[in-house]
């Protein structure tokens, strides 16, 4: 148990987190002229091999820390007020403080996905002085298995560092469907997480084009119970994972491309992790004109979706500015729209 004064320290913190992030909604309500979310990947290489993971190489090396504060930079010039770090695995990049820093020193909200397997209380420390304000787990299952090593058995010793050290907001998400063996091993991971201070969500593991797969029955029922765990979670309030668990479309106006950027490590812009190659134009050169073209800028593989954060983000406009199919001029940068499939 942390001590008073830590506990203190954290509430303050946890204040000032909120307080930035109504800004954030409230500026996300009040304009739809600038980016809300973007995810930027200063790393594909990863040092694990997730069998349903289609965003990983275990080649490429780290993106040069100049060219990630040019890319920061733009994001901030386009009026983006939340950078998230992904993978590949980021806590492999020799120099991700200072990509916290450098979206800190813009006013962002600096938030890290990461498997968790690099963190020691040195590294959360540093974490923190680097001004992290949000940090997500995926945690697979119980016990490691030829699908996953995102085991709680592996990162239970990691979550505790996490307990005692981390100032930022934790968050640890449990996933069901994809192949994952004991969907129940959810909600061990789930009751682990609220047991250690933390907050719980779960995800539906997508395909390999990022489309609806499904859930058993007996899956379903382990997701219902997972969302029950579930508190404030701004996932609860619109029911999209609520669809896809019933093997139902979604009926929503994707904003990816707009209000949502992912930013590959080659510097473009793509609607998601799973559509990469539209639009597959240079951040460099990414445009206000741009976030609102694909703002307004239907999207075909929306009803199947699975990608969370997208959709989140876009629900913010969802009562406004009805959407029109339009077609995408092939970029001369990116080709043809990339359909991976799982290994």
């Amino acid at each position: 148990m942390p001590r008073p004064s830590i506990r203190i320290r954290r509430k303050l913190k946890a204040m000032h987190r909120r307080t930035r992030e109504w800004r954030m909604i409230a500026k996300g309500l009040l304009s739809t002229k600038h980016p809300v979310l973007a995810h930027i990947i200063p790393m594909r290489r990863c040092n694990l091999a997730c069998a349903y993971c289609n965003e990983y190489d275990d080649v490429s090396k780290p993106v040069a820390i100049e060219e990630m504060f040019r890319r920061i930079d733009k994001l901030a010039a386009l009026g983006t007020t939340i950078i998230t770090i992904s993978g590949g695995e980021p806590l492999l990049h020799p120099e991700l403080d200072d990509v916290i820093g450098r979206i800190r020193h813009h006013g962002m909200i600096a938030g890290l996905i990461t498997n968790g397997y690099l963190l020691t209380a040195e590294r959360i420390q540093r974490l923190n002085r680097a001004g992290l304000e949000h940090l997500q787990i995926s945690i697979d299952n119980v016990m490691p298995d030829e699908v996953s090593k995102k085991s709680l058995k592996v990162l239970d010793k990691k979550l505790q560092l996490l307990a005692e050290h981390a100032d930022f907001h934790v968050n640890i998400n449990s996933v069901v469907g994809g192949g994952i063996r004991n969907p129940h091993d959810a909600l061990v991971v789930g009751r682990r997480a609220v047991e250690l201070g933390f907050t719980s969500t779960v995800g539906i593991i997508h395909n390999g084009d990022g489309q609806l797969q499904p859930l058993s029955g007996d899956e379903r029922e382990i997701y219902h119970a997972m969302k029950a765990m579930e508190k404030g979670s701004y996932a609860r309030v619109n029911g999209f994972q609520d669809n896809i668990a019933n093997a139902r479309p979604n009926n929503w106006r994707c904003r990816a491309g707009g209000r949502y950027l992912y930013i590959c490590e080659d510097g473009l812009v793509h609607y998601c992790s799973q559509q990469r190659g539209y639009p597959g134009k240079p951040l460099a050169q990414y445009t206000r004109e741009d976030v609102r073209r694909e703002y307004y800028n239907e999207k075909g593989c929306a009803p199947h979706c699975t990608v969370s954060c997208v959709h989140q983000i876009s629900y913010i406009d969802f009562w406004r500015d009805p959407q029109t199919a339009q077609p995408i001029p092939p970029s001369t940068d990116a080709g043809e729209l990339v359909q991976i499939q799982s290994d």
